[in-house]
């Protein structure tokens, strides 16, 4: 949406997008412990390889144009007050070419929570000295004057500040004169809800959904079913949309969707909650789900959360469906039982449905999060082999045990000494109901590697280290050239996988090809990560080529514990699905020549 062309000087932009919230921002309000005070204790080998990542690829990839500091400290510091979060990081390391903005009162929170900053005017001058540039609420408007003239906050870095913020509204075209004489000027609500929008809505959906069971090949079901739909989301509308959601053009809903887009002229889709709400705090309505499910040929299952489970301000402290809705789906599936069962989980977050997937009676299970205005629509034709799944999870599913780390813990690394499993894919080695990157599809896609190199040579560690991705530590603040930073991207090289669509069904497919490190699993390192992915259509029957461009500095690269990635010697296997390859990363000679003078 921000659009711009990066290559005018120009510089124009359509909007300004902002990434938020940097940085650690993981906990709202769990067990007492809320979004203002919390202090994040994170190494710098997590923020490197894990807290920032994100935020660094939305400044250098995405080229943002703002960025909004969090509420919480890290490690003793706000993230509104880090100089070298802000300005070391953010602007000279990364580049952002833009402004830094606060979030909400965040600078009011340093002193009136916090008491970090003392006084009104050390609140003020403490975010300005840190590079923020402009603040959501009035502590800046109200007490910048004031701390200049106390000699707290430079004038000079008000200028600056405000060059910031004007310079970017420039580039929106705020001086220009009248906007309809602008190439954006006369955009307005008919640009919204057109034709295209919509139906972008859809495929949003659609490649979103996720297939995680489907025993039998039970889905797709035949349209000339009578079906039950049962469930406090089956009819969802404003659940849909999540969190900080726009005005949708229209709805459809799970429900109208398999009425519009499923059922036949002379079929019949009856509708039964079994409980008002995704609370489900009562079962008097679960009889009457069990009578609607026993009539009909197939069942489908519309449960999950909402945002009174999960929303900003406040913090899961169960991965388990809420309240009854366990049992209801139990006696539903109890009731249907010899006829397909279809469970559907709408909710942002992981839910423990290990029940359900060693469940015999629920041959299939779907994800859809909150899949927008037309997620009904969307889920219909997928149940219906109308469009074929593709999404893969984003995450982990863990089990209920996991809530038992508490969230205040920030390590991603797990501590054998503590019995603490760590976190994510990377490092957590535990049971999980399903992990990130599971997907199902119609059909099956079998992987093999076609061109890739058996060795490469990385660039020396001390030429890793001039690496511009780097985040800014003080280890890896060298004085390197231009010359030496080019090195990484001189060390460019591609992996080709052959994609074979064996099933009888055409379908997309994301490729994720993951890396398994020298030192997997020891001394801080992953287990494994993904370094590249890609999506194909695949024809049935036939096979695509997928060639994706790494760098080994930045994409084959650990993280030691001083926050510096570099690329270790050895042995690396590159995975994709079933399919592997091994990659030997030499040594550069100047490594080498290093070690033995070490020697």
């Amino acid at each position: 949406m921000q659009e711009g062309d990066p290559a005018s000087s120009s510089k124009r932009l359509k909007l300004s997008a902002c990434c938020k919230h940097f940085t650690a921002y993981d906990v709202d309000n769990w067990e007492g412990v809320d979004r203002y005070h919390f202090d994040a204790k994170v190494t710098e080998q997590d923020l490197a390889d894990t807290y920032n990542p994100p935020f660094r690829s939305c400044v250098q990839d995405g080229r943002s144009t703002s960025l909004m500091c969090s509420y919480n400290k890290v490690n003793g510091v706000p993230t509104c007050a880090n100089h070298d979060f802000l300005v070391n990081t953010v602007r000279n390391t990364w580049g952002l070419d833009g402004y830094i903005v606060s979030d909400c009162d965040s600078v009011m929170v340093m002193h009136e929570s916090t008491n970090y900053s003392p006084t009104t005017e050390d609140a003020a001058a403490d975010a300005l000295n840190a590079g923020l540039d402009l603040n959501c609420g009035d502590y800046l408007a109200s007490y910048t004057e004031a701390a200049v003239q106390m000699g707290k906050v430079k004038e000079g870095r008000v200028d600056s500040a405000v060059s910031n913020l004007f310079t970017l509204r420039m580039r929106l075209g705020m001086f220009d004169g009248s906007p309809s004489n602008q190439g954006f000027g006369n955009l307005g609500a008919a640009d919204v809800c057109t034709p295209a929008h919509q139906e972008l809505a859809v495929e949003a959906a659609r490649l979103g959904i996720v297939m995680l069971k489907n025993d039998g090949n039970t889905l797709p079901l035949a349209k000339s079913n009578n079906l039950a739909v049962i469930g406090p989301n089956a009819n969802a509308t404003h659940t849909m949309l999540g969190n900080y959601e726009g005005v949708p053009c229209q709805y459809i809903t799970p429900y109208q969707g398999l009425v519009q887009f499923g059922s036949g002229d002379h079929n019949k889709v009856w509708l039964s909650q079994g409980c008002i709400s995704t609370a489900c705090q009562h079962d008097d309505l679960i009889q009457s789900a069990v009578e609607t499910a026993s009539k009909a040929d197939a069942v489908i299952l519309v449960m999950g959360l909402s945002q009174v489970h999960e929303s900003e301000a406040l913090d899961r402290t169960s991965l388990l469906l809420p309240g009854n809705q366990q049992t209801l789906i139990n006696q539903v599936a109890e009731a249907a039982a010899g006829r397909p069962v279809v469970l559907v989980i709408m909710s942002g977050g992981p839910v423990d449905i290990a029940f359900a997937k060693n469940d015999k009676r629920i041959q299939s299970i779907l994800w859809v999060g909150y899949p927008g205005q037309s997620g009904g629509q969307a889920m219909a034709e997928i149940i219906f082999g109308d469009h074929n799944p593709s999404g893969k999870l984003p995450m982990s599913w863990y089990p209920e045990s996991y809530t038992k780390i508490s969230m205040t813990n920030m390590a991603m690394r797990p501590d054998a000494s503590s019995n603490y499993p760590g976190r994510t894919y990377r490092f957590y080695t535990g049971e999980t109901i399903y992990s990130f990157g599971y997907g199902l599809s119609f059909t099956s896609f079998k992987h093999s590697f076609a061109v890739a190199p058996a060795s490469l040579t990385a660039p020396s560690v001390h030429e890793q280290l001039c690496d511009p991705h780097q985040p800014s530590s003080q280890t890896a603040t060298l004085n390197c050239s231009k010359a030496k930073q080019e090195m990484c991207a001189l060390s460019n090289f591609e992996v080709h996988v052959d994609v074979e669509n064996a099933g009888a069904v055409r379908g997309r497919h994301t490729v994720l090809l993951f890396f398994t490190p020298p030192s997997a699993g020891r001394n801080g390192t992953p287990v494994k990560e993904l370094a590249a992915f890609e999506s194909v259509i695949v024809e049935a029957g036939q096979q695509q080529r997928v060639v994706l461009s790494l760098n080994p500095c930045r994409h084959l690269g650990t993280v030691k514990e001083d926050g510096t990635r570099v690329v270790e010697a050895g042995n690396h296997l590159l995975s994709v699905g079933d399919a592997s390859h091994s990659l030997t990363v030499l040594s550069s000679l100047e490594d080498a020549a290093i070690a033995s003078a070490g020697d």
